[in-house]
């Protein structure tokens, strides 16, 4: 990706701007931006401390595998001598999918001084990031679902977020439906889907999505189903959700409604329909058979997750919450990844939020073995899209039930740059 970018500023004030939102940052903190908070592992004595976050036991989203995945991992790498012979600390939290409980995350994140907060999941962006932003943390591949995951200066994603999803969506469904109608949240991050999905299908001659909410914590969206029935119900039509876990709660209240209405193609994104969901509602004969999925990373099956799945073997076995085929369970992993090859390159150097934002701001290129494209966060890997400066992977995968079986729909990542420029 190096060398290809381009930005909707003039590149000094682009940098400027960016610089500025960096400075507002280190602004607050007691002793500058050379010496912060966070410097939990400084000595090689010390332990590593990190913490990864993520909503359990709510009514709406929950994700816990994220943290069981990042504590899994911990023991496999200390199990292996730590990294680069230090010790790893995973410190959780549950924010309880409220701005309430994702600022109290980071509020302990900063009182233990953690190094990095890593491969976290939140829809609560400005509450958890600001405490970090003071404290000068680095937020190190979080899910992605929140605009602001894609604008703060110490935000380092490893994937292209919702934007990409749904952008790549678009792109995927383009030449294959007429019509198509977006079942989303009910939210702001979910306000932001439309127009991202619109983006996609300008690849095509298409109208406009019809843009249908559901409550985040819906029991029936039979009204929904059929309020997306009645508009892609004609023609080549399709459906498509990004519902995350509710996903499965609309294709049910769809599944019972569909025979009243002409037939659609349905379609999703990864986290919202992953290989988990297809077994347990039927594989092959279930009714995500024959549905398009855009998803960040190769399908749940690819030899590319083998590791993964070792540790998982080895660390979490038995463990229900650490489901190798769960979009957050894959980013966790590659955050991880990227912490530990981070940490690698200081060489024996202290290991503090300041020398890891360090590291990953001055060109720090991550392989993760195929699982995305090569990481780095340089100036000139930051995409061309305004409105989500800290992106730098805009790749994705297209993916078909076919057979029961997530499966490649198309090979290789599809780069949706161009398209997510067009939202600006």
């Amino acid at each position: 990706m190096t060398g290809r970018r381009r930005s909707f500023l003039p590149r000094p004030h682009r940098h400027a701007a960016l610089s500025v939102a960096a400075a507002a940052a280190c602004v607050a903190l007691t002793a500058g931006c050379g010496v912060i908070p966070g410097t939990t592992g400084g000595s090689r004595d010390d332990p590593i401390t990190v913490m990864t976050w993520a909503p359990e036991n709510t009514k709406a989203t929950n994700k816990p595998g994220v943290p069981a995945m990042a504590e899994a991992y911990a023991r496999w790498v200390n199990a292996h001598g730590g990294i680069d012979g230090r010790e790893l600390k995973v410190l959780t939290c549950n924010d309880h999918n409220d701005p309430v409980g994702a600022a109290a995350c980071a509020r302990k994140a900063v009182d233990e001084e953690v190094a990095a907060v890593v491969g976290a999941y939140s829809q609560h962006g400005r509450s958890f990031l600001a405490p970090l932003e003071v404290a000068g943390i680095p937020y190190i591949g979080g899910y992605g679902i929140t605009d602001d995951e894609f604008s703060s200066p110490l935000s380092y994603p490893v994937n292209g977020g919702e934007p990409a999803l749904l952008a790549g969506n678009g792109r995927q469904l383009a030449d294959r439906c007429d019509r198509v109608s977006l079942v989303r949240p009910d939210t702001l991050a979910g306000d932001e889907l439309p127009k991202l999905l619109n983006a996609g299908l300008a690849d095509g001659d298409h109208k406009p999505v019809a843009d249908i909410r559901a409550p985040e914590d819906g029991t029936d969206l039979t009204p929904q189903a059929e309020q997306a029935l009645r508009h892609a119900g004609t023609g080549d039509g399709c459906v498509t959700a990004a519902l995350g876990a509710r996903t499965d709660t609309f294709y049910d209240s769809f599944r019972r409604t569909r025979d009243d209405y002409p037939p659609v193609r349905i379609s999703s994104v990864l986290g919202s329909v992953d290989q988990s969901l297809v077994d347990r509602t039927g594989g092959a004969n279930g009714p995500y058979e024959g549905a398009y999925v855009t998803g960040w990373y190769p399908a749940s099956g690819d030899a590319r997750w083998a590791e993964m799945r070792k540790v998982i073997r080895e660390q979490a076995f038995g463990d229900n919450r650490v489901d190798p085929a769960d979009a957050g369970v894959q980013t966790t992993w590659i955050a991880y990844t990227v912490l530990k090859r981070a940490v690698e390159s200081l060489d024996g150097g202290d290991v503090t939020a300041h020398s890891l934002r360090r590291a990953l701001d001055d060109g720090l290129r991550v392989e993760t073995g195929g699982l995305t494209p090569t990481l780095s966060w340089r100036f000139e890997d930051l995409i061309a899209a305004s409105e989500f400066p800290r992106l730098i992977n805009s790749g994705v995968t297209f993916q078909t039930v076919r057979d029961g079986r997530l499966v490649p729909a198309r090979k290789g990542f599809v780069d949706v740059e161009a398209t997510l420029e067009q939202t600006a």
